[in-house]
């Protein structure tokens, strides 16, 4: 269905408080203990009970949990430091006095005014308080790698999940392999660390598969995290395009240039102004972020999954 934006005033809302920054120390050095916190446990892991396997002629169970520590590690540093998504902030010409509806698969999202960002909000774009950025597609704010996951990082996040699963499973398989191999021998080093590896893998392995098993359905079903908090979708789904679709526009799908290159690349070629664009007509989807051009606007057409 053809985009409908329409602009018309309406009243002017009190606005809410200024409210104080959050402290981003915290947050960071609680992401930062998580990763020693998986580094330490791994390196116990790996010189006692693993060593232990491998001098006996077990070198399945290293390897296979060796491969998975690798992917663990790959997936969580590579969240910490990736861009969920993140919109540049809009111009100061724009306002909260102005409507802008636009139409999703027969369905109409009033786009929210972001005070802090200075831009209405496409659908399913939330302002993180704890990152003070407007995200796209924002699904939560991840306090365990202190980074919102969104559009551009949903995947890692998955990774992430996915692999730790698997890890933690894994290690607590050893270890208890270990154990039951050394009952005739006394008990040693070896075996105390083998006790305090698997208590925390056990410990985290029934959360995070129960974690893995929401995120799984809510990806089937198109559904973000933050929805279940502020449920603005009501009756169907106008962002479900059925299971497998829903998989391959989270997992597989081109993820597209980022906006802050476009913005900065909007800002050498047009300078600070901003040219209102009329009669302008969309077959599916709405662009973000608007361009002066129609030669760039064509660029940013595609499917409903870019919200």
């Amino acid at each position: 269905m053809p985009l409908l934006k329409d602009a018309m005033p309406f009243m002017k809302q009190p606005h809410p408080p200024p409210q104080a920054p959050l402290p981003w120390i915290l947050p960071s050095l609680f992401a930062a203990f998580n990763v020693v916190l998986l580094v330490v446990f791994s390196g116990l892991f790996f010189a006692f009970p693993c060593r232990w396997l491998a001098q006996n002629g077990e070198w399945a169970f290293p390897l296979v949990t060796g491969l998975l520590c690798v992917l663990t590690v790959f997936s969580l540093v590579s969240l910490n430091f990736s861009d969920p998504g993140i919109l540049h902030q809009g111009s100061n010409e724009q306002g909260p006095m102005m409507v802008h509806v636009v139409w999703v698969n027969h369905r109409a999202f009033r786009l929210q005014w972001c005070q802090k960002c200075c831009f209405h909000r496409p659908p399913r774009t939330y302002h993180c308080p704890w990152c003070n950025i407007c995200v796209e597609d924002f699904d939560h704010h991840c306090k365990w790698v202190n980074n919102c996951i969104g559009h551009r990082n949903f995947r890692f996040f998955m990774l992430l999940v996915l692999s730790l699963c698997l890890y933690s499973g894994a290690m607590l398989v050893t270890c208890l392999i270990f154990l039951v191999r050394t009952t005739h021998l006394p008990f040693s080093m070896d075996k105390a660390i083998a006790i305090l590896v698997a208590v925390p893998a056990a410990g985290f392995l029934v959360p995070l598969f129960l974690l893995l098993l929401i995120q799984a359905m809510s990806v089937s079903a198109a559904e973000r995290s933050y929805e279940g908090k502020c449920r603005y979708l009501q009756g169907y789904n106008p962002f479900d395009h059925g299971c497998a679709n829903n998989w391959y526009l989270t997992i597989c799908a081109p993820l597209g240039p980022k906006y802050m290159a476009e913005a900065v690349w909007l800002q050498r070629m047009v300078g600070s102004d901003w040219v209102p664009m009329q009669s302008l007509h969309f077959p599916t989807a709405w662009a973000w972020p608007p361009t002066p051009t129609s030669e760039s606007l064509q660029t940013r057409e595609g499917s409903p999954r870019e919200w």
